[in-house]
């Protein structure tokens, strides 16, 4: 979560400041009762954060009443999004030739049906145009049936020479074709540009693939479970998509229409995994291509105690969560943590149910922590 500088600087500011009141009042005088102590001593108690409900609400803090629920087993593994083979076509070269990529045209572009995407060129190549060379041999077979015309009128050649005159003509019209004059490029469909095979300046043949063009119908999600794993296989029941790089919340591939496809029988493909294919709605927030970090999807168990993944924080190998006590109190607790589906994380040991976890404004919690932290062997009593 990114903060502002200003916001930052602010929040430590009302931290500072309580501090500092709180100084004051404990440098009053010896009339601080018994109960006065007890609560500076809770507030400074070793994990305990002080946050008045003010600032808690200021500052995004949320939290969530923790009780059992169902929780499905998930195994983390390396995926990759691809555009869905039925919903994808390819651009192809019309003839052969030097291609050349249109402005604007890139991985990720928008296109229209009919839309030129490059162009080919066969000029100073040798052995010319064959299209160029088609053209003359029109105009060749035109001149002579031209020439041939009149003769045949005054009797000079016979019908037979003239027939075949323009059988030349119309074999050397056959052979010429105006789309492969223009030599473009164009998208097949209209859609998504996934891929472009073809570099600026290659020489393609004709019919070779330049692009690949993605429908905007559904996506294809291969994950790739190690064999090692291949006993989960029978329990996978879904996934949860995690994009590389990002900071995205997690895409549960059923909010997106998402459904098993088929697994590989074999690790063939791809040696020491099993390709495992999900389809899914191209409106969820993924893109054809990219690699994904995804949790597939297990057996369900049910009256497990889990928080969300945004929840947990790690330090020095240990993960903790903040738990709210009371309005103004919260504790940093360790926790044992078991499996996570990628958006929950299973807690085996350290909350209970009916606790409050923090979910979101975790950042300000732990400034509120450094911010009270007393240093070994200070006093407040001066």
């Amino acid at each position: 979560m990114k903060f502002g500088h200003f916001t930052m600087l602010a929040f430590a500011a009302i931290l500072s400041t309580a501090t500092t009141s709180c100084h004051n009042h404990e440098t009053h005088g010896d009339h601080v009762e018994k109960e006065g102590a007890e609560d500076e001593h809770s507030h400074h108690k070793p994990g305990i954060v002080h946050l008045s409900p003010d600032d808690a609400t200021r500052f995004g803090v949320e939290v969530e009443q923790i009780v059992p629920t169902s929780f499905r087993d998930a195994i983390r593994v390396s995926g990759e999004i691809l555009p869905s083979s039925s919903d994808a076509a390819t651009a192809s070269a019309p003839t052969s030739g030097v291609f050349s990529l249109s402005p604007g045209i890139t991985r990720g572009a928008t296109v229209k049906a009919g839309q030129t995407i490059g162009r080919i060129s066969a000029k100073g190549i040798t052995g010319g145009d064959p299209n160029a060379a088609a053209k003359v041999a029109i105009d060749n077979a035109k001149r002579e049936l031209d020439r041939l015309k009149p003769l045949l009128d005054d009797g000079l050649v016979t019908r037979k020479e003239y027939n075949d005159a323009l059988a030349a003509y119309n074999s050397a019209l056959a052979a010429y074709s105006p789309s492969a004059a223009h030599g473009s490029v164009t998208a097949p469909r209209s859609g998504v540009i996934t891929d472009i095979v073809a570099n600026d300046g290659q020489y393609l043949e004709s019919g070779a693939p330049v692009a690949l063009i993605s429908g905007t119908g559904t996506v294809t999600l291969r994950a790739l479970l190690p064999v090692r794993n291949s006993s989960f296989l029978p329990f996978i029941s879904g996934a949860v998509i995690t994009p590389h790089g990002t900071s995205e919340t997690p895409v549960d591939v059923s909010d997106y229409n998402g459904k098993l496809l088929s697994v590989a029988s074999n690790s063939a493909e791809t040696p020491g995994y099993i390709p495992v294919y999900f389809t899914l709605s191209s409106a969820a927030p993924v893109v054809a291509g990219s690699a994904a970090e995804v949790y597939l999807k297990g057996a369900e168990r049910s009256g497990v105690l889990s928080v969300p993944v945004s929840s947990l924080i790690e330090q020095l190998g240990e993960n903790f969560v903040y738990v709210k006590l009371d309005g103004e109190d919260y504790e940093k607790r360790p926790v044992t943590i078991g499996r996570s589906d990628g958006k929950r994380t299973e807690i085996i040991k350290g909350i209970s149910e009916g606790d409050s976890v923090v979910t979101a404004g975790l950042s300000f919690v732990r400034l509120a922590e450094q911010s009270t932290v007393v240093p070994e062997g200070h006093s407040h009593n001066h």
